[in-house]
């Protein structure tokens, strides 16, 4: 039997008793990849460590505890931030203008694929 606590405000409560598994979970080795940053084939686990070791890199994922908190907007006023925003705009050119239109436009069609280019005419 294993037994879980969780801790309030530093006082273990027991959070239950659970039976120990009596199999063992076995994870499957790695597909084949070819290394980015030398070509090599890397075929297991054990490569694939050293080879980050060896150059020096570190593996990341998509875990949001590596990522930085959002610390949102400046504090200051929404009128305050409307104001910036409409003079940075004015403060534009109109090629400016036009890239960053493209730009939001080329995002959206990312995640819709069906939008026209309404800037094509311009």
């Amino acid at each position: 039997m294993r037994r879980s606590w969780v801790y309030i405000e530093g006082v273990a409560y027991e959070k239950g008793v659970d039976a120990i598994p009596d199999r063992v979970q076995i994870v499957p080795e790695i597909e084949p990849y070819r290394s980015m940053i030398t070509g090599e084939m890397i075929t297991s686990r054990a490569k694939h460590r050293e080879h980050l070791r060896r150059h020096g890199m570190q593996e990341i994922g998509n875990d949001s505890s590596l990522r930085k908190p959002y610390t949102g907007m400046p504090d200051t006023a929404p009128q305050q931030r409307r104001e910036l925003l409409i003079a940075q705009a004015n403060a534009m050119t109109h090629e400016q203008w036009k890239a960053a239109g493209r730009r939001d436009l080329e995002r959206l069609r990312w995640q819709t694929r069906d939008i026209p280019d309404p800037l094509k005419s311009i």
